[in-house]
């Protein structure tokens, strides 16, 4: 079994469902010749051809427009956007079109198309480079978003969302694109859209996250194991949620903390205590507290690492919960 990072896991994922299905096309901008910005396409191009991976203009709206053709035509595109933060242009054609077609043709068609980005702060990007709205997407009835943390899922999630008979975001979390290996099966495997993990079981206190901050969560809980067991929540995907496996635990546990990258106001953190409180008020033992990015335009690299949600922001919240 191959022990491989994001950007490989990724790779293999395309490398399988273009061999396996012709439909399954790749567009978007330096994803043939260079093999995209961070190199997740690499190779494909020399495999599978030009006719199926496609460099494109440097215009979204133009690749998101595109896609959506391709897709209710019954092809499979898989769209790369090089930035989450450049998404924005093609916005119109996402909520316009993309997430609405299976409505407005009463089911007549459907929009089997994946847009992937790389998203989220902790590489000293530029503006633009940085961004995490994942919010913005989830809110959009019709579209399904996927942000996986770990190799393994990355793969079988991605396979899924090829696979689905409608559109998925599909965010992956930039600065674990190299950051982790672990063991990929080389064979075919899909991961179910809209399952959480439970990445560590525990008694006292729940801690729900997505992407990059898994691992944040996993580093404090790390040092909080002598006062606190704490369970730890992939979410996996935002939309549709897995509200199932959010209320049992904090039915268990009794207290919560959220932890986002996003601005505080408007993130699916405030989401999820809504869920929270609709089915498992009443086994609440303190207040759900928020570990999150803040109500500003992501900042220039000196200013990032205040901004990101941090272990010792996290393990600082914990201790208000269980002190409560």
């Amino acid at each position: 079994m191959p022990t491989l990072n994001i950007v490989e896991a990724i790779n293999l994922a395309l490398h399988q469902e273009m061999a396996r299905d012709k439909r399954v096309i790749v567009l978007g901008e330096d994803v043939g010749h260079e093999g995209g910005v961070f190199r997740v396409t690499t190779g494909l191009q020399k495999k599978f051809g030009e006719k199926r991976v496609m460099d494109t203009p440097l215009a979204e709206s133009g690749i998101v427009g595109t896609s959506f053709g391709m897709a209710v035509y019954g092809l499979r595109p898989v769209a790369e956007i090089q930035f989450d933060g450049f998404v924005y242009p093609a916005f119109d054609q996402i909520i316009s079109h993309v997430a609405r077609i299976r409505n407005r043709s009463r089911g007549r068609f459907t929009c089997p198309l994946v847009i992937r980005a790389p998203f989220c702060g902790g590489i000293r990007a530029l503006e633009h480079h940085s961004e995490s709205m994942e919010a913005l997407y989830a809110h959009i009835p019709g579209m399904k978003v996927v942000i996986p943390a770990t190799p393994y899922d990355a793969k079988g999630l991605l396979i899924s969302a090829i696979r689905d008979p409608d559109p998925v975001i599909f965010f992956e979390p930039k600065r674990l694109y190299r950051a982790i290996k672990e063991d990929v099966p080389e064979k075919e495997y899909t991961i179910p859209i809209g399952k959480a993990k439970i990445v560590q079981e525990g008694n006292d206190i729940t801690l729900i996250a997505w992407g990059a901050m898994v691992r944040e969560c996993q580093r404090a809980a790390e040092q909080m194991q002598n006062k606190a067991s704490c369970e730890i929540i992939d979410l996996r995907t935002m939309s549709p949620m897995d509200t199932e496996t959010i209320v049992t635990s904090v039915q268990k546990t009794g207290h919560c903390v959220i932890v986002h990258e996003a601005p505080r106001s408007g993130g699916l953190g405030g989401e999820i205590i809504a869920r929270i409180n609709e089915k498992a008020i009443l086994n609440l033992k303190a207040p759900i507290e928020r570990v999150t990015g803040f109500d500003t335009t992501f900042p220039y690299y000196q200013n990032e690492n205040n901004y990101l949600p941090n272990s010792s922001r996290i393990i600082q919240a914990i201790d208000k919960v269980m002190m409560f």
